[in-house]
């Protein structure tokens, strides 16, 4: 009798492990969606009954893994950060301290650019400036975040004599967003294929401006 019981928990055990599995697969396939639907019409426009249909699942089943549109598009920009982490920073973190790091950071960025249309959805289509909402405040902290770390490796090249003293940490990475604002729009836009080599060559130029003499 207790042979049988440990057996019935074991298979009881063993089918809620693959309910569980088969849920956070169907909640992977689901963001999955969600970042390609992102990436072509923007996280805005994000809609449970559209990620649905592409998935051949109900807008129910879709709305009980995720609860709302709102946490899923959360689940949309965590999963963007993760990979702009995984693919741009911390390959960077081996690198040498100061310019170096910022120009791998750059290359990076740019190489992995036109394949991370999704972070391009998210963060620069929405009008994070006037959202107040908990999404327009979650990207609005990300893209803070990632402005004062860049700001932060600037600064520090400036420090190791790399860069000139008088560089305005602010404004060089002002000026590496406006090229990738406009590098990440030609990619969706242009079928040139020399859209990297063109942004790689616009930051080599800007960056020359504030190199140290001697350097």
């Amino acid at each position: 009798m207790v042979e049988k019981l440990a057996v019935e928990k074991q298979g009881a055990a063993t089918g809620t492990g693959r309910k569980r599995e088969k849920s956070e697969q169907t909640l992977a396939a689901i963001v999955g969606a969600a970042m390609d639907l992102t990436a072509r019409h923007g996280l805005q426009n994000l809609a449970l009954g559209d990620i649905a249909k592409q998935l051949g699942i109900s807008k129910s089943g879709v709305f009980v893994r995720v609860g709302s549109l709102e946490a899923l598009q959360l689940l949309v920009v965590d999963e963007c950060e993760r990979q702009f982490r995984d693919l741009v920073l911390i390959p960077t973190l081996s690198e040498k301290p100061g310019l170096p790091q910022v120009d791998a950071v750059v290359r990076l960025w740019i190489a992995h650019g036109g394949t991370m249309k999704a972070l391009l959805g998210a963060h620069y289509e929405s009008q994070t400036g006037e959202d107040v909402s908990e999404l327009g405040r979650r990207l609005q902290s990300g893209m803070s975040n990632w402005r004062k770390r860049l700001e932060g490796l600037v600064a520090h090249a400036a420090t190791l004599g790399q860069l000139r003293a008088d560089t305005d940490p602010g404004q060089f990475v002002f000026e590496i967003f406006g090229l990738m604002l406009g590098y990440l729009y030609d990619t969706r836009m242009s079928q040139d294929p020399r859209h990297q080599a063109r942004a790689i060559a616009a930051y080599m130029r800007f960056r020359s401006t504030y190199i140290a003499f001697g350097m």
